[in-house]
């Protein structure tokens, strides 16, 4: 098992990382502190729980927790304010209290749901991550929880740091080959805005990650969340610094958005909005060779670039104007300066992300 340390303080947390350690929960649970007295809730997903969660509640009950669980459907459709209410009701009818935690045991739309609640149960108690996709290595840490509002990703949430991640690779194996690509596209995001190396060493190792080998993922799963904590440290709160992990994210929103945020997965979308950011890159001047080098990277990993022919570019347009980066009639977007680099531009012009989005469906010549 590796450990990484997520740095901020008082509010600092580990991250574990390795095969088989799943069944370490309740002995870590009781090591950061976690009431044996108050009863625990695990919020997991459909397609997860069959799988694991027998194996969570066996692990805390056998260090003496008593645990309720929540089941939502999987997707993003359950970061509702409905399915929010739910989950709160499961945490009222269970009688959490101050000293109890929310464990979410899934993807991000199931830690990003579970952290929500733990944010906001009682002003907030204890929230554990056992991120079970490889998307989450990039959701799970950094405590930026939220639910979605119908016109707007993640307009409703907070800051809730988790008292520790715990990453069995293990639970991997259980996905489908488009989740795992849609994960590694966050893999990738790291590399392409602070670590060349590495975004040309998920390139190389495409076949690998793919494949799910262990080691691979391992390491590809550690440098990318210490990339992300090393940011985190630095800006908490996305004050500036901590923006640069929005990669793709003000394109890849709106397409989430306007595909009802059940089409596209969530690393499909920014994969397309990245490779849209690198096109944006140099239509304002910077090296011409990014967009190709970027889509390279992307399609190793079976990652889309381009928008399907029936999603309107005024729909894009408009789903972009909701997104919480859009400031004072600007658009706010991360641009790629080189691959390992990118830089926070405030005041990109409309016309040019327009021509973007019609050049991602084809519409003009790239």
């Amino acid at each position: 098992m590796r450990t990484l340390r997520v740095e901020l303080g008082e509010r600092s947390y580990p991250i574990y990382i390795g095969s088989g350690i799943m069944d370490s929960i309740g002995e870590l649970s009781r090591k950061h502190g976690i009431s044996v007295k108050s009863p625990q809730l695990i919020v997991t997903d459909d397609k997860v729980a069959p799988y694991y969660l027998a194996q969570v509640e066996q692990a805390l009950t056998a260090e003496g927790y008593s645990v309720v669980t929540h089941t939502v459907p999987s997707g993003e459709s359950s970061k509702s304010l409905q399915v929010y209410e739910e989950v709160m009701t499961t945490a009222i009818r269970g009688k959490l209290d101050r000293s109890s935690a929310v464990f979410a045991l899934g993807g991000g739309v199931v830690g990003d749901l579970a952290g929500f609640v733990a944010a906001t149960y009682m002003r907030g108690v204890t929230f554990v991550q056992i991120p079970t996709t490889i998307l989450a290595h990039d959701s799970s840490v950094g405590g930026k929880v939220a639910v979605n509002h119908p016109l707007a990703k993640n307009m409703i949430g907070a800051f809730h740091q988790p008292a520790m991640v715990l990453y069995d690779v293990d639970t991997l194996k259980s996905l489908p080959p488009r989740e795992v690509s849609s994960g590694l596209a966050e893999m990738v995001k790291h590399g392409l805005i602070l670590d060349r190396d590495f975004a040309y060493w998920c390139r190389d190792h495409a076949e690998e990650l793919l494949g799910l080998v262990p080691e691979t993922l391992i390491y590809g799963l550690e440098r990318g969340c210490a990339i992300k904590a090393d940011v985190v440290s630095k800006d908490e709160r996305e004050g500036g610094l901590r923006a640069i992990l929005n990669l793709g994210h003000t394109i890849g929103h709106a397409i989430e958005a306007v595909g009802g945020y059940g089409r596209f997965l969530h690393g499909e979308a920014i994969a397309i909005g990245m490779a849209g950011s690198a096109m944006l890159a140099g239509m304002l001047g910077r090296d011409q060779s990014l967009y190709a080098e970027t889509v390279g990277m992307l399609q190793a990993l079976n990652l889309p670039v381009t928008l399907p022919a029936d999603i309107m570019v005024e729909d894009i347009m408009d789903a972009m104007q909701h997104d919480k980066k859009f400031a004072e009639g600007r658009m706010v977007f991360i641009v790629p300066e080189a691959i390992g680099s990118v830089s926070i531009v405030k005041d990109v012009p409309v016309d040019a992300v327009r021509t973007v989005v019609e050049q991602l469906k084809g519409e003009v010549n790239t």
